[in-house]
């Protein structure tokens, strides 16, 4: 009996749900599991994930859609305007392309959905009184504008020698490895600059914006305040004190950007002919918009267990993280 309240609670909250508990990488469990850990890299890595398909975006783009660094010893407008126009397109093919499949044209109805509701219309909570409208516009205006501008300054640095830089030749197992260190870099700063953005003054000044969005979507996951877009990026600082390579540079960028866009896309995964062929939301990220304290970071690491504000999506979750948190 006591079973069947509880499925019948957590059926009346999600619409979609994972049946086991929401677990971090293996990455920092003690003790080692050399096992976990090597099944979670083939995960990442050596399958189809948001991670290869980041590796493999930003290598076309450096490869194909990028100025050569001797163009961009000059701030000039030829190079920056590509640049912007360029990432442009890259987010209206990512965001918007997984928009249209799942939300516009429901390619998958509601399977593996974890909110029952879907984009708001007609409410005075968003811009434009439309959730995706004004999730669009702070993406747009504002994401893009800073992730570009970052972009910019960071090649003209490359191009003059202003940061230190390794190539391909010159040291390739930390050309590799860097695609493994800057997630994790990215799970450290993304931690600790979102738990300070739930700081009351601002939270209500600046992260709010990003919080309206309960029910999520692609567009949600770069719907930020400009304060809060361009905290969100400072995470490429990581490039003014390690050696990494414009590649780098752009994949940690692209990283920040396809990652949010991709993990907020309010379901598991994308299913054709019933099955699913590729994992895209994060179950650990909605918990955080439905609860709001909790699950601050991601699951690469887990900082929210450390300090006492982890939930794995199990009833009581929220009132044992109220009662124990450290900070």
């Amino acid at each position: 009996m006591e079973s069947n309240k509880t499925n019948f609670k957590k059926k009346s909250v999600w619409n979609w749900a994972p049946n086991r508990p929401v677990e971090n990488s293996p990455l920092f469990e003690w003790p080692i599991s050399f096992v976990k850990i090597i099944s979670w890299i083939k995960l990442n890595y050596f399958s189809l994930s948001i991670r290869i398909f980041v590796i493999l975006m930003a290598l076309i783009t450096w490869l194909l859609a990028t100025p050569s660094l001797w163009s961009c010893k000059e701030f000039a407008v030829s190079w920056m305007a590509w640049i912007y126009c360029r990432n442009l397109i890259l987010i209206f093919l990512v965001a918007g392309g997984l928009h249209f499949f799942l939300y516009t044209f429901r390619g998958q109805g509601d399977k593996l959905k974890f909110d029952h509701r879907w984009m708001a219309e007609e409410s005075k909570l968003f811009s434009f009184k439309n959730q995706v409208f004004d999730n669009m516009y702070w993406t747009l205006v504002y994401a893009v504008s800073f992730w570009t501008a970052f972009e910019i300054i960071f090649l003209w640095s490359y191009a003059n020698n202003l940061l230190p830089r390794i190539t391909w030749s010159s040291n390739p197992i930390w050309f590799v490895a860097l695609l493994f260190v800057i997630p994790i870099w990215h799970s450290m700063h993304f931690y600790w600059t979102h738990r300070a953005l739930h700081y009351k003054p601002l939270y209500d000044r600046v992260h709010s914006v990003h919080h309206r969005n309960i029910s999520i979507g692609p567009w949600s996951g770069l719907s930020m305040h400009p304060v809060e877009s361009f905290i969100y990026l400072t995470s490429i600082v990581f490039h003014l004190l390690i050696a990494t390579s414009p590649f780098h540079l752009i994949f940690h960028l692209q990283f920040l950007v396809f990652n949010a866009v991709i993990a907020h896309s309010g379901f598991e995964g994308i299913v054709l002919k019933d099955k699913k062929i590729v994992d895209v939301g994060r179950f650990h990220h909605q918990l955080h918009h439905r609860f709001f304290e909790c699950n601050y970071g991601n699951a690469e690491m887990p900082w929210d267990r450390w300090f006492g504000t982890f939930n794995d999506g199990s009833d009581g979750a929220m009132k044992d993280i109220r009662k124990n948190r450290i900070l």
